[in-house]
């Protein structure tokens, strides 16, 4: 019997789909991945064997020490952009599980200042969107 993959609930982010393989990140970040920006995020991601990641979206988020030195706030921007996509992750697993594909993607931060909620969640819908368009194409 095949081991079975375990498949995301649609509104739910789990261990799973967290980035953590550091060969998976150091491959996202060593070149050939492609980026989209939505200031204040970019989107990088790589698509990926599927032997390679457990689901077909596997992500992480970076918030540089740069932008934040607090930690308080570094944190907040990660919690706004987890949330965004696990309330809009649809969007893009509708696109991902019919072209049969599996991704790893990374969301970076790049203003200096925080933003309200509601603008973190447009501007991550707005990458979702782009992308899932960019890969049925």
């Amino acid at each position: 019997m095949e081991p079975t993959q375990p498949t995301p609930h649609p509104r739910t982010f789990g261990k799973a789909e967290r980035l953590c393989r550091q060969l998976l990140i150091d491959r996202l970040f060593a070149g050939g991945s492609k980026s989209l920006v939505s200031f204040p995020l970019r989107l990088v991601y790589l698509p990926v064997e599927e032997a390679d990641v457990r689901v077909p979206v596997s992500i992480l988020v970076s918030v540089p020490k740069k932008r934040f030195r607090r930690a308080v706030k570094r944190n907040r921007v990660k919690r706004q952009v987890r949330e965004a996509y696990r309330r809009n992750k649809h969007i893009l697993l509708d696109t991902v599980t019919r072209r049969q594909l599996h991704l790893v993607m990374g969301f970076i931060w790049l203003g200096n200042e925080l933003c309200p909620t509601e603008e973190v969640e447009r501007r991550v819908v707005n990458l979702l969107q782009r992308l899932s368009e960019r890969l049925d194409a």
